[in-house]
């Protein structure tokens, strides 16, 4: 069984541990985002990609949610002491290695997906059935448009790593802008997966930053809508409110409510020019399930709380029971 995940970082890696839990046998390839990428300290920073990578080789930090297991801070702390900027993104000392890797195959010439493969060689050993494939080779940035008094427009934009980290999102994020979308391209090895997929499933992860930077690269929506395997999706907002993160922060700034119907119902279904064939929503949500159906898309409801990999296990293999009939993929 071949499945195709559409993802993020944090919540993603847990869905995707819960995915090889209900399929270990299906090979999985996860499409990652990689507009979140920035360059610090003249070193190419991947987070959601080294966050997949380090939870599913079992070498992140489970309590943190993000970077090593067993990290130090050593670097950080003299770059500090230099008194060298910025200081409020945390760079582990274990973490700089990869970036040291990364920032220098890249330099030499190979596109992203080969780096990644390069580094997933050591973190997915054990498990070579999962493969990590960047949403494109190009370079994509998130920047978040806010509100800013003292400059001449009354707004600046800033990465979407400063709005999150720096920032915690406390500023109201009038625009999301993503820079370089429309000159970047899918790669051969996204666009194939997608063709050849039994499955794909969209991960809970944020709509506006992580979902929706995959599915902007022009001619990946195309293909994702050309799949011939089922489409599935599962909300990550939960009663009202995210799960993980800070979603509620920016869904207002591209027009969607705080609400697990209204972010269905902005993937759309595939058959009406989306790209679902079935949003699965929380239990809590189950009053507004009526509105997707409404919508055209079909929907069920369960628990989606992601307590641990089994029972990520059990909300996939429920949306599985209750795809559409004739769009169920082999067992």
């Amino acid at each position: 069984m071949q499945i195709v995940v559409l993802a993020g970082g944090v919540g993603g890696s847990r869905f995707v541990q819960g995915v090889r839990r209900a399929h270990p046998g299906a090979t999985i390839s996860v499409i990652g985002n990689t507009a979140d990428d920035i360059t610090m300290h003249g070193l190419r920073i991947c987070p959601d990609l080294d966050t997949m990578m380090y939870t599913l080789g079992g070498g992140g930090d489970d309590e943190r949610g993000w970077g090593r297991l067993g990290e130090t801070w050593n670097v950080l702390g003299e770059l500090a002491a230099y008194g060298v900027e910025p200081s409020w993104f945390s760079l582990g000392d274990l973490d700089i290695g990869t970036h040291l890797v990364r920032t220098q195959m890249l330099e030499a010439g190979y596109p992203l997906t080969e780096v990644t493969q390069a580094l997933t060689a050591r973190w997915l050993a054990a498990d070579p059935g999962i493969r990590l494939l960047p949403m494109s080779d190009d370079r994509v940035e998130t920047h978040v448009v806010i509100a800013d008094p003292g400059s001449p427009a009354g707004r600046r934009a800033v990465h979407f790593q400063e709005y999150w980290v720096r920032l915690r999102a406390a500023p109201d994020a009038l625009e999301v802008v993503r820079v370089g979308i429309d000159a970047a391209r899918p790669t051969s090895a996204v666009l194939a997966a997608l063709a050849g997929a039994d499955l794909v499933l969209v991960a809970p992860s944020n709509p506006v930053v992580s979902i929706g930077p995959i599915l902007a690269v022009p001619g990946l929506r195309d293909a994702l809508r050309a799949t011939p395997a089922p489409v599935v999706g599962f909300a990550g907002i939960l009663g009202g409110a995210p799960v993980l993160g800070m979603a509620h922060r920016l869904l207002p700034a591209i027009g969607v409510e705080v609400d697990a119907a209204a972010v269905g119902l902005h993937y759309g279904a595939r058959d009406a020019g989306g790209v679902l064939d079935l949003w699965v929503m929380d239990e809590r949500d189950a009053g507004s399930a009526d509105a997707v159906r409404r919508g055209g898309l079909a929907v069920t409801t369960t628990d989606l709380v992601m307590a641990d990999a089994d029972a990520t296990a059990a909300f996939v293999r429920h949306a599985l029971d209750r795809l559409p009939t004739g769009s169920a993929p082999p067992a």
